[in-house]
């Protein structure tokens, strides 16, 4: 009996990055935005003014990406910045009325698939999943001076 599994973990492996980069392509295709910034314009559109750094906390995005992020959906016109009433230190992003009408667009992203896929299985499968996930990070991550 063939016990190596690499072959078929590199299998599944493909899969999911296949999968990932399909989604990307059907995203750039119908609405001009990548995942990303699919999820950031989500985030921004469901609330009334938000800062970058919140978005940044609610998403697991570095602050730097955000920017990044948001940079783009403000040349877009789909996000204006503006600074606080309340705070004038703080700065806060808003969806524009053309990035409401694209949110209405916008397709079910692979990430919003994934959660609600993963937020029904047992605590013990995501925990799992969670642990094969974190090494395969390592692994794909790891030093490539071999």
């Amino acid at each position: 009996m063939d016990t190596d599994l690499t072959p078929a973990t590199l299998s599944a492996l493909r899969k999911i990055l296949d999968a990932a980069e399909l989604e990307n392509r059907k995203m750039a295709a119908a609405t001009g935005l990548s995942p990303s910034q699919a999820l950031v314009l989500r985030q921004i559109g469901a609330h009334n003014g938000i800062t970058p750094g919140a978005v940044a906390t609610a998403l697991r995005f570095g602050q730097a990406t955000i920017t990044n992020i948001v940079d783009k959906l403000v040349d877009a016109g789909l996000v204006t910045r503006a600074r606080s009433d309340n705070d004038k230190r703080q700065i806060l992003v808003q969806a524009t009325p053309e990035g409401l009408l694209r949110l209405a667009d916008l397709p079910f992203p692979l990430q919003m698939r994934f959660t609600r896929g993963f937020g029904e299985m047992a605590r013990w499968e995501q925990a799992m999943m969670l642990a094969a996930l974190e090494k395969l990070g390592d692994l794909i991550s790891a030093d490539d001076s071999l």
